[in-house]
C-alpha cells in the first residue's frame, strides 16, 4: 500500500499545474479572447493549436483564409510556415549523426568540397555547429537571395565564397538564412536524397503530416489553402503573391497547418518519439534545445521581470518564459507569419499560424495561451501589441512631415543619365539591370525591381516595388562610382547593415550592330606614330590585339564607342571622315593615346 501511495505522490508533483484544471475551465472564454486580439491586430485569419504530453487539447481557426470571399480558416488550413522550418532542417543532421555519417565538429567543407568563404580563417575554423546556431561570424546578407532567387544550390554555394563577415567566429549571434541552405545540402550530399525528400521521409511520412510540402505549386493544389495579406499601420489589408523561395527552401519553404504541426511539436516534447516510435534521436533533442549561443542579454524588463535570457540551439530561440523553459521559433515570409512553441518540463505546446505579413499576433496569441495553460497571472499582451502599433503608426507619421535632412540641395548627377544604364554584377549577390525610360532609371534584379530618385550627387534612393507598389518608406540608397577615365564603372548599394555597401560593377550595355558594320573598324592603327596594333572580328565580336599582350574583346555601346570586356576603365573611341575611320584613341586610367589608321598599302 505504501508503494501505491509513493507513486501516486510522485505521479502529482510532476504532473504540470495545466492537467491539474479541467479543460471546460481553461478553454471557456479561450475563443472569445483570441477572436478579440485578431481584431485588433487586424488579422485576416490565424489558426492555433495546443497540445499537451501526446495529444492536440484545442484547436480552431479565426478570421478568413480568403478574405476577399470570406472563407474561414480551419485547424486544417495550409499557410506557409517560414523560418519555423528551420528546426526541421537541423533535425534532419540529428538524425544523420545518429546513422554516423556525420560530424557535428567537422568542417562543411568536407561535405561540400566546393564551398569556399570568404576569408581562409573561415575555411579552416567553421564547423557544422557554427551553421546550426548563427555563429559563423557572417550576417544575414538576406538580398543576396531574396533580390536574387536561383533553383541552382550550385550558384547559391558559389555566392557564399563573396559573402563578407562582420565580426570573428563564435563572437556575436547573428540570424543568417544561407547557412541553413548549407545544412539541407549537405543532408542530401550525405543521404542521396534532397532536402526535401530527407524531411518528407524522416518526419512528414512518420508523423502523419500528409498535406504538408514544400513548394508553392503543391500548397495552391490543396483546397483548404490560405492566401497571404499585408496590413498596414492604417488597416488597410491587400492580397500578397506567394514567395517562391526556389534553391533557399532548407531555410524556410514549408507549408503547412496547426494540425499538423502539432504533431511536431508533440515529437519534441516526448523527447523525439511519437506514438512510441522514436523520430528524433534523443541525444539530439536534448542538444537542439540547449544553449550553443547567446543571442542578446536577455534581461529581465520593469513590465516582464519573470522573461528573461536570450540564447539559441538547433533551430530553436530559447528562453526562461515567467520560470518556465521554452523552445520557439518564429517564421515569417510574404504574406505569412508563423510561432512554434514548446514547454518541455510543462509538456506544453503551441502552434500559431497567421495569414498577415510581419505579424505580432503569432507572438501575442501564444503569450497569452501560454499564462492561460500554465495558470499563471495573465499579462496584458494584447493591450501592450496594440500600444506599440499606435506608436509606429505616430512614428510614420511624424516621419512622413519631416524633410530628409541628410539631402544636400541643389546638385546634380555627375553625368548624363543614360551614362549609368548597364549591368551592375556582384559574385555574392547577382546582377541589376539599369535602364532609361522616360528620364528615368529603372532597377531590375532577378526577382524585384524598381526605379531611382535622385538624392544628390551620385546618391539615388532605390524605390523597391514589393508586391505591386512602390516602397518608398525604406528605400535603398544607390552611390555611383566613376573610375579614372571619368566613366561609370559600378554602384555602392547599402544591402546588407552589418557592413559597408556592396559594391557592383558596371558592364556597360552592349548595343546591337552587325558583323558588317564591325567590319568598318577593321584595320591596322599606329599609336602616337609608334606602336602597331590590329583592330578585327573573329567570331561576330570586335577584338584589339597589342603585340606582346592579350586579344581583348571589345563591347560595342553606341556612337563609334567600344568598352574593353575585361579591364574596367578601358574603351575606345574610332573617328569618322566622309563615311570611313580614320583613327582610333585609345581611352584608360593614365590617359588617351590616339592611332591613325593605316591605309591598306602602309599594312
Amino acid at each position: 500500500m505504501r508503494r501505491i501511495i509513493l507513486s501516486l505522490l510522485l505521479f502529482s508533483f510532476f504532473v504540470s499545474p495545466t492537467f491539474s484544471q479541467k479543460k471546460s475551465d481553461v478553454f471557456k472564454t479561450l475563443d472569445t479572447e483570441l477572436e478579440n486580439a485578431r481584431v485588433a491586430l487586424k488579422a485576416p485569419g490565424f489558426a492555433i493549436a495546443i497540445v499537451q504530453k501526446d495529444q492536440i487539447v484545442y484547436a480552431k481557426g479565426f478570421g478568413y483564409k480568403d478574405l476577399e470571399n470570406q472563407i474561414p480558416v480551419t485547424e486544417n488550413t495550409l499557410f506557409a510556415i517560414g523560418s519555423t522550418s528551420k528546426a526541421f532542417t537541423s533535425a534532419v543532421l540529428g538524425v544523420l549523426r545518429n546513422e554516423e555519417k556525420i560530424g557535428f565538429d567537422e568542417r562543411p567543407g568536407k561535405y561540400i568540397p566546393e564551398l569556399r568563404f570568404a576569408e581562409p580563417w573561415m575555411n579552416e575554423q567553421i564547423i557544422v555547429k557554427d551553421l546550426m546556431a548563427h555563429r559563423t561570424g557572417l550576417p544575414r546578407h538576406d538580398f543576396a537571395w531574396f533580390m536574387f532567387p536561383s533553383n541552382s544550390k550550385e550558384e547559391l554555394i558559389k555566392r557564399i565564397a563573396h559573402h563578407e563577415p562582420f565580426t570573428g567566429l563564435r563572437q556575436r549571434w547573428y540570424y543568417n538564412n544561407w547557412m541553413f541552405f548549407l545544412q539541407g545540402e549537405i543532408g542530401a550530399r550525405l543521404n542521396g536524397k534532397s532536402w526535401e525528400e530527407n524531411v518528407q521521409e524522416f518526419f512528414f511520412d512518420k508523423l502523419g503530416m500528409t498535406r504538408s510540402n514544400f513548394t508553392i505549386s503543391d500548397l495552391e493544389k490543396d483546397a483548404d489553402k490560405s492566401f497571404g495579406y499585408s496590413v498596414d499601420l492604417e488597416g488597410e489589408t491587400t492580397r500578397m503573391d506567394y514567395y517562391d523561395i526556389a534553391a533557399m527552401g532548407p531555410a524556410g519553404a514549408i507549408n503547412s497547418s496547426v494540425t499538423e504541426m502539432s504533431n511536431w511539436l508533440i515529437t519534441w516534447i516526448n523527447g523525439g518519439k511519437f506514438k512510441g516510435e522514436e523520430i528524433i534521436p534523443i541525444g539530439y533533442v536534448k542538444e537542439a534545445m540547449s544553449s550553443h549561443m547567446v543571442v542578446s542579454d536577455g534581461s529581465p524588463t520593469k513590465e516582464h521581470p519573470d522573461a528573461h535570457f536570450s540564447n539559441y540551439g538547433y533551430g530553436w530561440f530559447l528562453s526562461s518564459y515567467r520560470g518556465h523553459y521554452r523552445a520557439e521559433h518564429g517564421g515569417n515570409i510574404d504574406g505569412f507569419s508563423a510561432s512554434a512553441s514548446f514547454f518541455p518540463t510543462d509538456s506544453l505546446g503551441i502552434m500559431v499560424l497567421t495569414n498577415q505579413n510581419g505579424s505580432s499576433l503569432p507572438g501575442v496569441v501564444r503569450n497569452m495561451v501560454a499564462d492561460r495553460m500554465l495558470n499563471l497571472e495573465p499579462s496584458d499582451w494584447l493591450g501592450e501589441a496594440v500600444k506599440r502599433l499606435e506608436e509606429a503608426k505616430e512614428a510614420q507619421a511624424k516621419a512622413k512631415s519631416q524633410t530628409d535632412s541628410t539631402k544636400i540641395t541643389n546638385t546634380r548627377p555627375s553625368h548624363n543619365l543614360i551614362e549609368y544604364i548597364g549591368s551592375y554584377n556582384h559574385p555574392g549577390y547577382g546582377t541589376m539591370e539599369v535602364e532609361l525610360k522616360n528620364d528615368t532609371l529603372f532597377v531590375q534584379t532577378g526577382l524585384l525591381g524598381g526605379f531611382l530618385e535622385h538624392k544628390h550627387y551620385d546618391v539615388f534612393d532605390m524605390i523597391l516595388i514589393y508586391q505591386g507598389k512602390p516602397n518608398r518608406e525604406n528605400p535603398f540608397k544607390f552611390q555611383f562610382v566613376s573610375n579614372l577615365t571619368g566613366d561609370i564603372s559600378g554602384l555602392q548599394a547599402a544591402f546588407e547593415p552589418a557592413l559597408d555597401p556592396i559594391e557592383f560593377k558596371r558592364t556597360p550595355k552592349e548595343v546591337a550592330i552587325s558583323v558588317e558594320e564591325l567590319k568598318k573598324y577593321e584595320g591596322a592603327y599606329l599609336l602616337m606614330g609608334v606602336q602597331e596594333v590590329k583592330i578585327y572580328v573573329k567570331e561576330d565580336k570586335l577584338f584589339v590585339f597589342v603585340p606582346g599582350q592579350t586579344e581583348y574583346e571589345q563591347i560595342p555601346v553606341g556612337n563609334h564607342e567600344f568598352s574593353f570586356k575585361a579591364l574596367d576603365g578601358f574603351k575606345l573611341k574610332f573617328e569618322e571622315k566622309d563615311g570611313e575611320i580614320i583613327a582610333v584613341s585609345f581611352i584608360q586610367p593614365n590617359g588617351t593615346f590616339r592611332g591613325e589608321r593605316k591605309n591598306k598599302s602602309q599594312e
